[in-house]
C-alpha cells in the first residue's frame, strides 16, 4: 500500500501544480534566486573590511 500511497500524493500534488502554475501568476524562482544572490554579493562587498596594506608581507 505505501507504493500505492505515495504515487497517488504525487500525482495530486503534480496535478495541482500544474493547474497553479497555468492559472495563477507564479513568479519565477530561479529569477528570485539570482536576485537575491546578486543583493547578498553587494551587501558583503559594502561591509567588508579593507585590506590592510601590510597583510601577509612579514
Amino acid at each position: 500500500m505505501g507504493i500505492i500511497k505515495s504515487g497517488f500524493s504525487f500525482i495530486v500534488g503534480t496535478v495541482c501544480g500544474v493547474y497553479i502554475a497555468q492559472n495563477y501568476d507564479v513568479p519565477n524562482i530561479k529569477k528570485l534566486a539570482t536576485t537575491g544572490l546578486f543583493m547578498a554579493k553587494l551587501v558583503e562587498e559594502k561591509y567588508r573590511k579593507p585590506k590592510s596594506r601590510n597583510d601577509g608581507d612579514d
